[in-house]
């Protein structure tokens, strides 16, 4: 208010001084002297009045000042919220992209799974139709048997009928393979489906305002989980690898199982994004001795994260509990990989550990007899029909006659391999010529039929 005052009262000092100067013209000479003294007091007036209006201009401009200050504060914190907020809006952008980009993943192997399972359905419809033709001619077969019976037919129709029957069941086995892999398709299909529709679930639901509450948006990886298969109580181990799978691990590596109420142990387990191995053999470099015994191979041997024979016992406990796949995976010295799969039983101790095996497809022909029982034969136990000599019984195998395939063979080098034939690791199919290999691995899969109930 003050400088309001002196603006005021600016006027009325000028008009006053100007009166006075008026009176000078027409006054006595005493009266000027009096009016100089009046002059200085409004000068003194004035200074005071401009004194007080400096004192206030600079109240305002200090105010003003702090008024400025405090609006630069505001701006710079709106500043860093928007860019803050900016931050936030790239990071929901690059999470959506990758939902995204996962989501059409698991649709492309949805897809080529609802595509393998109808050329398998496809296999098993035709299959079935042959099924249903052979026992057609088995029937008639039977009758023709009832004719022999009587001495209306030859003898040689036995061997026909024999033949028949063999090749009825290896379809019925081969059906029984294909409803298996029909239903681990169907439960992968089911599995993508879901993670198909979570992904798609968190790719609606993302905003600024979740990521605020969450501090992060984490996804979902199918196929990476950090769950452990350890526990304190021996009966909750997982029978085989495709347990510790299901429990949600996918880092391959060592783990403790504990098949058909054997006592527990440790096996390699190798993981792939839709299944589960469980190895019982590694052949890589010749760093562990394979011309063991067989106590020794019984037992099993080696570094289970290297070379390593798992153990007849183990392998039995294991094919004992459930339908297995033998998967053999082989690399020559050119570094060519085939591989090779088989339905298989397996014999206890009494009966050496006997390999009765079926092909079910592979890259590189079969070089294990089907249908054929196989002992397990170690230098120092021999089948009582096989006598082979030191020289080529290095290892212990399935074997049906001396040489030929054994994967647990003396480990050579490329050059002795081809100087010492049979004496390295080989592969020998009935028809065709010897592999002579670098590395081996053995593993079994669990197949899950009861899923398809």
């Amino acid at each position: 208010m003050k400088p309001l005052t002196m603006f005021l009262l600016l006027p009325l000092v000028f008009s006053a001084s100007i009166e006075k100067h008026e009176d000078i013209q027409f006054d006595s000479i005493p009266s000027e002297t009096k009016s100089r003294f009046a002059m200085l007091d409004d000068v003194r007036i004035l200074a005071n009045g401009l004194l007080q209006l400096g004192h206030g201009l600079k109240d305002f401009v200090h105010k003003t000042k702090g008024q400025i200050n405090e609006i630069f504060q505001k701006l710079n914190l709106f500043d860093k919220s928007f860019y803050d907020l900016s931050e936030q809006t790239n990071e929901i952008r690059e999470k959506e992209e990758e939902l995204k980009e996962k989501t059409s993943k698991l649709q492309e192997n949805n897809e080529e799974l609802k595509n393998l399972s109808s050329k398998i359905y496809s296999q098993i419809e035709n299959l079935l139709q042959d099924k249903v033709q052979l026992q057609g001619k088995i029937v008639r077969l039977e009758d023709k048997l009832n004719q022999i019976s009587e001495g209306h037919q030859e003898v040689q129709d036995h061997k026909e009928v024999a033949a028949l029957k063999q090749y009825v069941e290896q379809q019925d086995m081969n059906i029984k393979r294909l409803l298996k892999v029909v239903a681990d398709q169907n439960v992968q299909l089911d599995w993508q489906n879901g993670q198909i529709k979570d992904l798609e679930d968190k790719i609606g639901n993302t905003s600024v305002t979740d990521i605020k509450k969450s501090g992060s948006l984490k996804l979902y990886d199918p196929f990476q989980d950090n769950s452990s298969n350890s526990t304190d109580d021996p009966n909750d181990l997982p029978r085989d690898c495709s347990d510790v799978y299901n429990q949600g691990e996918r880092l391959s590596g060592l783990y403790t199982i504990r098949p058909n109420n054997s006592a527990p142990f440790s096996v390699y387990c190798e993981f792939t994004p839709d299944a589960a191995w469980t190895l019982i053999q590694r052949r890589t470099d010749g760093s562990v001795e394979f011309n063991q015994t067989w106590e020794d191979y019984t037992k099993g041997f080696g570094d289970l994260r290297g070379e390593f024979w798992l153990g007849l016992k183990k392998i039995f406990s294991l094919a004992q509990q459930a339908d297995y796949i033998l998967h053999i995976e082989l690399q020559d010295w050119k570094n060519n990989h085939r591989y090779v799969e088989y339905l298989f039983t397996l014999g206890n101790q009494d009966t050496s550990y006997t390999l009765q095996l079926s092909h079910l497809l592979g890259n590189i022909p079969s070089a294990l007899p089907e249908y054929t029982p196989l002992p397990f034969s170690t230098s120092d136990h021999h089948s009582q029909h096989l006598k082979c000599p030191a020289e080529t019984s290095s290892g212990g195998w399935w074997k049906s006659s001396c040489g030929g395939t054994n994967l647990n063979g003396r480990y050579r080098s490329r050059v002795k391999a081809e100087r010492r034939r049979g004496q390295g690791l080989s592969w020998k199919p009935e028809k065709g010529k010897m592999y002579s290999l670098r590395s081996t691995k053995m593993m079994l899969y669990r197949t899950e039929l009861e899923n398809f109930d």
